[in-house]
Order: C-alpha cells, then sequence, then structure tokens
C-alpha cells in the first residue's frame, strides 16, 4: 500500500455510464463492471466512496422543463433517481461480496443511513464502501458538485472522474470535432476561464481550494483505477 499514489478516492459516475447501450435505466453490464474495477483498487487496500448521478433516469433541468415542473422540483427527483443507481450499484457490490453503505443526503431510512460525515469516514477505515445518494440534498446543485463537497468532507486524495466513452479533457467536444485535441495536464482554473465542460464551476472550485487533484479517465477502459491508483498517467490531471 505504501506505492499507491492514492489512499482514499472518490469516485464520481455519471448516470449515463450506467445506461450501456440503452438509450434509458441501469444497464447491468457497466454496473458489474464497476463493481469489479472498485473491487480491484479495495485489495490494494485503497479506501473507496462514491457519488453516481442520475442522468440515465432523470435530469433536472432537462426533463422538468417538459413536464412543466419548476427546478427545484425536477432536482429532487434527479436526487431521487441517484438513489436508485446507488441501490443497483450496492446489489452489485454485495453481490461481488464487498461490504457497501448507502448514505443518503434525503432520509430514507429504510434503505440508506442518513449522510454523517464521521460515520462515513469510519465505514471507510472499515474497508467498506460508501455510496453518497440523493446529491447534496438541496435543488440547484449537481452531483458534480455533490462529489466535490463529499470528497473535501472525507479528505479524499483525490477525485477520480469517470466519464462514459471520453478519455480526458478536450479543447473541444471530441464526439463532434475530431481535431480536438486531449489536454494531459491541466489547471482548475483552466477549466473555469476557458469553459471546458468538464465539471460544473461550483465543483472545481471547490475541489481547487481543497487542494483535490481530479483525474478525468474513461469509464469503459477497464483496469483504469488502477493504473490510476498506481500512478500511471492516464486520462487529464487537474491540479493547480
Amino acid at each position: 500500500m505504501t506505492n499507491l499514489k492514492y489512499k482514499r478516492v472518490l469516485l464520481k459516475v455519471s448516470g449515463e455510464a450506467l445506461m450501456g447501450e440503452q438509450e434509458f435505466g441501469i444497464d447491468y453490464k457497466p454496473v458489474e463492471m464497476m463493481a469489479h474495477e472498485i473491487d480491484t483498487i479495495l485489495k490494494l487496500g485503497v479506501q473507496v466512496a462514491v457519488v453516481v448521478g442520475g442522468g440515465n433516469i432523470f435530469r433536472g433541468m432537462k426533463n422538468s422543463a417538459k413536464l412543466g415542473m419548476d427546478r427545484a422540483s425536477g432536482d429532487y427527483v434527479g436526487m431521487l433517481a441517484t438513489v436508485m443507481n446507488a441501490v443497483a450499484l450496492q446489489s452489485a457490490l454485495k453481490k461481488a461480496n464487498i461490504d457497501c453503505r448507502i448514505q443518503s443526503a434525503i432520509t430514507m431510512k429504510q434503505i440508506a443511513e442518513p449522510y454523517i460525515r464521521h460515520r462515513a469516514i469510519r465505514h471507510l477505515e472499515k474497508g467498506r464502501v460508501v455510496i453518497f445518494a440523493a446529491g447534496t440534498g438541496n435543488p440547484f446543485f449537481t452531483t458534480d458538485t455533490a462529489a466535490a463537497l463529499r470528497a473535501s468532507e472525507i479528505d479524499a486524495e483525490a477525485m477520480l472522474m469517470a466519464k462514459n466513452g471520453v478519455d480526458g479533457v478536450y479543447n473541444d467536444d471530441p464526439k463532434t470535432n475530431p481535431n480536438a485535441k486531449k489536454l494531459d495536464n491541466i489547471k482548475y482554473s483552466d477549466i473555469v476561464f476557458n469553459g471546458l465542460k468538464v465539471m460544473d464551476t461550483s465543483a472545481c472550485t471547490l475541489c481547487e481550494q481543497n487542494n483535490i487533484p481530479i483525474v478525468v479517465f474513461d469509464f469503459n477502459a477497464k483496469g483504469s483505477l488502477k493504473k490510476i491508483i498506481e500512478g500511471e498517467k492516464i486520462g487529464t490531471y487537474v491540479s493547480k
């Protein structure tokens, strides 16, 4: 464990990554793959917390307008979607014999613990995976911001942002611009000033304030988590 670059990390996974080849919902294949990837670094002695988005089920800003909902209501529905994803991931982890706890920012005693910082840290110290669900518990904040907040609260050494089919940060959208250039190392300020669509500005600023490096990598590339933990340079590294 002494040779590992990070010993406590927060993994942020978008809800879209859980859709797999589907257009909606949860595909068991990416969920099982995520459980396997997490298991790989747990066996190295790494403490792992996870924040999962809910875009595969409901996107607050996009879907609420179509339904005639106000923004706050839409965001609450999105938070509930993250809880559904958290339960699915917990089931996959338990299937792999990995001890796991869900902590929700919205009280749901039947399926999750309430979020309590010191309890979360204690779970991590005991080798349990902790999945933080329901974002920050407040509307108008994304799960990117929730991930940065929880990473700061648990003293994570890095925030690992798993993207769906994109292997890092580019100077333009690689899906629409074949000439987009991948950036191996960038500063937090580059994301803000250049409007790079990696994460919310508030999430980026929070990581900068608490000196938490961000590694942006491809969720679909097997073995990526282990490579990052062992210090191999993959994806894009974001720091001061």
